[in-house]
């Protein structure tokens, strides 16, 4: 065999195998995507040094997966009051699927409200991150850190 005939088949031989590749990386790609959940949720609750607060909402993802959810809050700091989240909405980034939403994020936050009230914070998982907004109604004031958890109902 000539080099030039050797090169023409190793070069041949390189395609062929590209070839037998390339099928498989859309399926990887797809994998690694990054999945968009949106959340929706009403929250209630109190603080006198310790914080806690319960609650319900419903997640959607724009990969057709959803799910009722049970939302918890506890922790502690230097807080007081009582408060309502009536209309609340959160993003969730950096999930592949619906399943990554689920377990506890850290919370750490200052609030100061009277009679109308309203929150934003975003709060970490890993790498997940979930990005609250909302309005109520209460009377709360101070600095607390804890933890906000997401459950199935």
């Amino acid at each position: 065999m000539s080099k030039h005939t050797l090169g023409l088949t190793a070069a041949l031989l390189l395609c062929a195998g590209a070839m037998t590749i390339l099928p498989a990386a859309p399926a990887q790609a797809a994998e690694s995507a990054d999945v968009a959940c949106h959340l929706k949720f009403t929250l209630s609750g109190w603080s006198v040094i310790y914080k806690h607060a319960e609650g319900k909402g419903f997640i959607t993802c724009n990969n057709g997966q959803t799910a009722p959810v049970k939302i918890s809050v506890v922790g502690g700091g230097l807080t007081a009051g009582k408060f309502r989240i009536d209309d609340g909405k959160g993003d969730i980034s950096h999930v592949r699927s619906i399943n990554d939403v689920f377990g506890s994020y850290v919370e750490a936050g200052a609030e100061a409200g009277v009679v109308k009230s309203g929150t934003a914070q975003v709060l970490t998982k890993g790498t997940t991150s979930l990005a609250l907004a909302g309005t109520g109604e209460g009377v709360n004031l101070g600095i607390s850190v804890g933890k906000f958890t997401i459950t199935r109902r």
